[in-house]
């Protein structure tokens, strides 16, 4: 069995990040076996050399390779392409035509970008995985073939499975081994050996001097996200070497070269920003009705002990306390002539014979049926609320909870409450 050094020098990989020596390493062991692979990871990480390197160390390397991008084969015309298919099997169909399962039998094919795959094609796959047999477009015949398939995606899997995009058990017969190849970014130690190796195989292609990168351009080089990764990184370095005309490459030179280079986050936009400014202001008055509420509250019970208690000096200092907070932090400051003359009323209760006790009685009771008529507006408004973010967000309590400023703990305690 070859090491991974060899493999690596073999086929040109660069590098010696760990990550990427243990997925070169499942490649060697899975090699020998007819075990489906999938191979996992962003795009322009490299996929495609995992299935070379388990062609070539395996039993069938002396049968033919082939590489189909299923991403860019026209939905109509795939399962010809893979399957074959017969003479007058649809409009243009002039001869017989052997696919690639065919074609390649005895042989490995690696389907490139599986996720693409269209749900038919999917089903006629599976067949293909599970007892070899497959049959071409326009034919009843059933034919066998005998062929290695490691497939390779930079979609979740799992999220394309959830939308119903991709067959859950023809991921699990892809996927018997997964490899992973990390991005880029996760490889900060080969970032410059990798532009270093680039810039000197373009300065051979174009007869020209190779760039180099002096050492403030450097770090801009390792801080860089590479979104498109070994990709990007390959085609910054001919950009470069073309149209510098300095050999020696400075910080502010490289930086022109960087898309976003101002940000070394990734670029997430928000689900939440695609919401209407309607939908803030909601929010926000929601949030504002509900502090009125507790503070009408506050002033009922501070109303209520001044009626029933008068005016000794235990209870005027809790009413100073409720007052700071109707007021906020400048309550301390507040003396009767900022008060409007309906708070001042209120306050300032002189004591008061049986009657006009009463009378005041009624006045509270009367504004008590007013905040309780309030309340249930509150209610219905805070109802209507929460229907309209669940119908927004398909259901999902996270989102809507998260939309409405509560937790999805209070979400769930009111969808129960209104029996939604």
């Amino acid at each position: 069995m070859e090491s991974v050094q060899a493999i690596k020098q073999r086929f040109g990989i660069i590098g010696d990040d760990p990550k990427l020596n243990r997925a070169i390493e499942k490649a060697i062991q899975v090699a020998p076996t007819d075990i489906s692979v999938l191979v996992t990871g962003e795009s322009g990480v490299g996929k495609e050399s995992i299935p070379k390197i388990i062609h070539s160390l395996s039993h069938r390397k002396h049968g033919k390779y082939i590489a189909v991008n299923c991403g860019a084969i026209p939905e109509g015309t795939i399962d010809s392409e893979l399957f074959g298919h017969e003479k007058g099997a649809f409009t243009g169909a002039t001869q017989t035509r052997n696919g690639y399962f065919e074609v390649a039998d005895g042989g490995t094919i690696f389907l490139d970008e599986v996720g693409e795959l269209p749900l038919p094609t999917q089903v006629r796959l599976l067949r293909v995985l599970e007892n070899g047999e497959f049959i071409k477009v326009g034919s009843s015949k059933v034919q066998k073939t005998d062929v290695r398939i490691v497939a390779a995606t930079n979609v979740s899997m799992f999220e394309a499975i959830k939308k119903e995009r991709f067959r859950e058990d023809l991921y699990y017969r892809l996927s018997t081994v997964e490899i992973n190849l990390p991005p880029l970014r996760e490889r900060q130690e080969d970032i410059h050996l990798l532009f270093r190796k680039f810039a000197s195989d373009f300065g051979l292609k174009y007869k020209m001097p190779t760039i180099k990168l002096e050492e403030e351009a450097v770090k801009v080089l390792l801080n860089y996200r590479w979104g498109g990764n070994i990709r990007q990184l390959r085609n910054i370095a001919e950009q470069i070497s073309v149209l510098e005309q300095s050999r020696s490459i400075t910080a502010e030179n490289l930086k022109h070269y960087l898309p976003d280079v101002g940000s070394n986050l990734p670029a997430v936009i928000s689900e939440k920003k695609k919401e209407s400014d309607f939908s803030n202001e909601r929010e926000i008055l929601y949030k504002v009705l509900f502090d009125m509420k507790n503070d009408l509250n506050d002033l009922k019970k501070l109303t209520l002990k001044l009626m029933q208690e008068g005016n000794n000096k235990e209870v005027q200092d809790e009413n100073e306390g409720l007052i700071q907070k109707i007021y906020g932090d400048s309550g301390d400051d507040i003396d009767e002539a900022d008060i409007d003359n309906d708070k001042l009323e209120v306050l300032q209760i002189p004591q008061k014979n049986a009657a006009q006790k009463q009378e005041e009685k009624d006045k509270y009771y009367f504004a008590e049926e007013i905040e309780e008529e309030e309340t249930l507006s509150l209610q219905d408004k805070e109802l209507e609320l929460i229907k309209k973010s669940l119908e927004r967000h398909n259901g999902k309590r996270k989102a809507a909870a998260d939309e409405l400023g509560i937790s999805e703990r209070t979400l769930y305690r009111k969808i129960k409450q209104y029996n939604l």
